[in-house]
């Protein structure tokens, strides 16, 4: 099952990996968060549900929460974007994902927009 990356108002990015949903915050977020100098992430093995704040990132301009997109478990968090923070400005889509998660249904995937629609909602 293929499924292409999704984007949440909230301007998350979800990707499938394997049996894993990888989760960070689109270019937009980055550049509207300015530098970004403090990212605080959950524990691995955390048991979260949507809406749950799971992630505190901080800028020069801003602090921000980042909730989690969907119920599940915190498999994998991407550590070295604690000790560089700045790699989110430089690669949000990619290298800064900021953790991974296995939940139990991924047609809830559905819900969320395609790059075309998430690019009307920020146009």
């Amino acid at each position: 099952m293929t499924i292409d990356t999704k984007y949440t108002e909230e301007h998350e990015w979800l990707r499938v990996e394997d049996d894993l949903i990888v989760v960070g915050i689109t270019e937009h977020a980055a550049t509207q968060l300015g530098d970004i100098v403090f990212i605080e992430l959950p524990e691995e093995g955390t048991v979260v549900s949507k809406d749950d704040e799971v992630v505190v990132i901080e800028s020069v301009k801003a602090a921000s929460d980042i909730l989690a997109p969907l119920d599940g478990e915190i498999m994998e968090v991407n550590e070295v974007l604690v000790n560089e923070p700045s790699k989110i400005n430089d690669d949000p889509m990619g290298e800064a994902w900021f953790f991974k998660m296995k939940i139990e249904d991924m047609s809830a995937l559905n819900d969320y927009m395609d790059e075309a629609a998430y690019n009307k909602h920020i146009g």
